[in-house]
Order: C-alpha cells, then sequence, then structure tokens
C-alpha cells in the first residue's frame, strides 16, 4: 500500500509539469499534421500531371497515413499519460479525505483500477498492433496491384510498337514491290517501243 501511495503522489507531483510539456507536444503534433497534410497535398495536385495517376495517388496515399499514423500514436501516448496522471491526483485526493479504513478500501479499488487500466492499455495495444498489421497488409497489396498494372502496361506498350514496327515493314515491302513493278513496266515499255520503231529504207543504188 505504501508503494502504491508512493507512486501515486509521484504522479501528482510531476502532472503539473507532464501538462505543460503535452500541451507543447499536441502543438508540435498540430502544426506537424498541418504541414504533412499541406505537402501531401501538393503531392496529390502534382499525381495528375503523371502518366500513372492512380498509382501515383496510391503511393502518396501510402506515405500519408503512414505519417498521420505515426502523429495518433503519439497523440494516444499523451492521452494515456495524462488519464493516469489524473486518476492518481484524484486518488490521492480522496485518500487525504478517507479514514484508515477507506484508505484500505480506496487502496484495493485503485490497485483493481490499475490492472483495469493495464488490461485496457494491453488490449489497446493489441487492437493496435492489429491495425498496423492490416495497413500494412493493404500497403502490400496496393504495391502488388500497382506493379501488375504496370506490368500490364508494359506489355501493351511493347505490343503496340511491335505491331507499329510490323507496319512500317509491310509500308516498306508494299512500297520496294510497287517499285518493283514500275520498274518492270517501264523496262517493258521500253522493249516495246524498240520493237515497234520502223527500219531506215536501204539507200538508192548510184
Amino acid at each position: 500500500m505504501k508503494k502504491l501511495m508512493t507512486f501515486c503522489v509521484l504522479i501528482v507531483g510531476l502532472s503539473a509539469h507532464a501538462q505543460t510539456t503535452n500541451d507543447a507536444e499536441r502543438l508540435r503534433i498540430s502544426t506537424s499534421r498541418a504541414e504533412l497534410e499541406s505537402g501531401f497535398s501538393r503531392e496529390d495536385t502534382a499525381c495528375y500531371k503523371k502518366f500513372l495517376v492512380n498509382n501515383c495517388l496510391d503511393e502518396v496515399k501510402i506515405r500519408r497515413r503512414d505519417a498521420l499514423a505515426d502523429l495518433r500514436r503519439q497523440e494516444t501516448s499523451i492521452n494515456d499519460q495524462e488519464r493516469k496522471a489524473k486518476g492518481a491526483e484524484q486518488i490521492q485526493k480522496t485518500e487525504d479525505k478517507a479514514s484508515p479504513e477507506k484508505q484500505q478500501e480506496e487502496a484495493d479499488r485503485r490497485a483493481e483500477a490499475l490492472r483495469d487500466f493495464d488490461a485496457r492499455m494491453a488490449r489497446e495495444k493489441q487492437k493496435n498492433a492489429d491495425r498496423l498489421k492490416l495497413e500494412s497488409n493493404e500497403k502490400a497489396n496496393l504495391e502488388a496491384a500497382g506493379a501488375r498494372s504496370k506490368g500490364a502496361q508494359d506489355k501493351q506498350a511493347g505490343r503496340t510498337a511491335k505491331q507499329a514496327a510490323a507496319a512500317e515493314e509491310l509500308k516498306k515491302y508494299n512500297d520496294k514491290m510497287e517499285k518493283a513493278k514500275d520498274r518492270q513496266a517501264r523496262i517493258a515499255r521500253d522493249k516495246a517501243s524498240q520493237t515497234s520503231a520502223p527500219v531506215a529504207p536501204l539507200p538508192a543504188p548510184p
């Protein structure tokens, strides 16, 4: 019981300083969030100027989610510290007014409350871990989908290039055949012209 009372007194003594620190941390987190949102908004705008718009937007979305999740974890930690400090402060106030019997009851209640708090924090920690795992899986799925999309686009681009090359080769072949036909027709005309030309008469005898 004495250890628990000492712990409560220590928590209460530090609460004022912790509150000032927490307010400064909240201001820092709020400023960081505003800066991140502004930066990611500019990146979203830039994505619409790229060829793979959706892939670009998905990448920005993943980085935004990771960055904001980190800020949320920091806020959660601050809130947990404040709740614990306020709880200890309230316990101390009650303890100062209570009789020895009441103090023992309060000590038992505090011990149970602390156990409940620890259990709740453990559940919250597990919940956060599960959420992070889900987000990680979603990120992996998005990256895999992006890779598949890019692969399909690359294949389509390759097929288009091959078709264009084949069409160019066919055009060259047709041009070549057309020139050959023109050349053969010209030769045939020249031969026909030479065959049909009149023979000059022999000169008259003297």
